[in-house]
């Protein structure tokens, strides 16, 4: 029950957002918008599975101790320990359907459900630079923005092959502008206070200031994926390429010059931020696996002390709990261009501090304590 109401909630929100736009815009019809909710309904249990089995265990166990059932199994000789092992199991197989969803079933279908959008609404504005994610679909460039609002960027980095040369050119700056021409399919991406280093013919060049790039654009059928929807396995094959591609872009050793420490501590800064994005989406899906025993663990002995049979409690306390649980994601993903902070390890401390202070409340509540 709980899952069939957190699916409902969550799934509520993206419709609103999304799908009843276009049906007001006539941009879809009736089928077309089951097909869509039928796409949605994965990548909303991301959430909803880890959600509903915290608010099962506590409103299960909350009553459970509020009866005192818990004194008769006790005075009966069973343990606490012994009546959750089957609840502990199933946390553990709910972690497994977990990971199913999160590192190939919900990717699938969110990109099915985007590209499902994008046929109906192809705009050539909204599909040149979308945010969170690698771009190359431009010969002789990569590039990566952190935020597009409506032709304002944040965050931009550029990687440009001067083809038929060996000069590389790397680019990074927090402000840029994209104007878009529809008529003769021009992008104009301007960057301010930018820094970055051109590489020819093993000369290194520090470079900085504002600057241009003029790209043609050709539209495509199939919008590529965001990062935050790729699988687990699209995730490892990206980062392989593009860890061969800065291989290539920013060597820390050149044929006929030794860079010098600060271009070489760029490089590797640069290296960083272009990876990290990858990291810690291949992290968080992992990591996110296993919070449905991460909360089981707790929800029983927080279960056993609230001794309150009310369902709004369980919901109450369930919420609380997972606002906090995906707190820590959020601040792992707001960090993902700071690299030395190690967002991808950051992701792994709401795991480690649920499973931690559940197994001590666990163990003081077998005790009676």
């Amino acid at each position: 029950m709980a899952m069939a109401v957190f699916t409902f909630v969550l799934l509520l929100g993206n419709v609103l957002k999304d799908i009843l736009l276009l049906l007001v815009h006539r941009q879809a019809t009736l089928g077309v918008v089951i097909e869509a909710v039928g796409l949605l309904i994965p990548f909303v249990w991301v959430f909803a599975l880890p959600m509903a089995t915290l608010t099962a265990v506590l409103l299960v166990f909350g009553r459970f101790s509020a009866d005192q059932e818990l004194t008769a199994a006790r005075s009966g000789g069973l343990s606490l320990l012994s009546l959750i092992t089957p609840i502990l199991l199933l946390g553990l197989l709910l972690s497994g359907l977990s990971a199913v969803v999160n590192m190939d079933l919900a990717p699938r279908c969110r990109v099915a459900y985007d590209n499902l959008r994008y046929k109906l609404k192809l705009e050539l504005s909204n599909v040149q630079l979308p945010e969170g994610q690698f771009i190359k679909d431009f010969p002789g460039y990569i590039f990566y923005v952190g935020k597009n609002r409506r032709g304002v960027l944040q965050d931009v980095k550029v990687i440009r092959f001067e083809k038929g040369t060996n000069q590389v050119t790397t680019l990074r700056a927090p402000h840029g502008t994209i104007e878009v021409n529809t008529e003769s399919r021009e992008i104009v991406i301007r960057l301010t206070d930018a820094r970055g280093v051109r590489m020819d013919n093993g000369r290194y060049i520090l470079l900085s200031g504002s600057f241009t790039e003029t790209l043609r654009a050709e539209p495509k059928e199939h919008k590529r994926p965001q990062i935050g929807d790729m699988t687990f396995r699209q995730l490892q094959l990206e980062l392989k390429d593009l860890e061969e591609q800065l291989g290539r872009a920013l060597p820390l050793t050149a044929a006929s010059a030794e860079p010098s420490r600060e271009v070489r501590r760029d490089l590797a800064r640069q290296r960083k931020d272009l990876t990290s994005p990858i990291r810690v989406q291949l992290h968080r899906q992992v990591a996110a696996s296993f919070a449905c025993f991460g909360f089981a663990l707790v929800g029983i002995p927080l279960g056993v002390r609230l001794h309150r049979r009310e369902t709004n409690v369980g919901f109450a306390v369930a919420l609380i709990l997972v606002v906090f649980y995906y707190g820590f994601i959020l601040l792992a993903q707001g960090l993902t261009g700071r690299p030395e902070w190690a967002p991808h390890l950051i992701m792994w401390l709401p795991n480690f501090l649920f499973q931690a202070v559940g197994a001590v409340l666990l163990w003081r509540a077998n005790r009676g304590m």
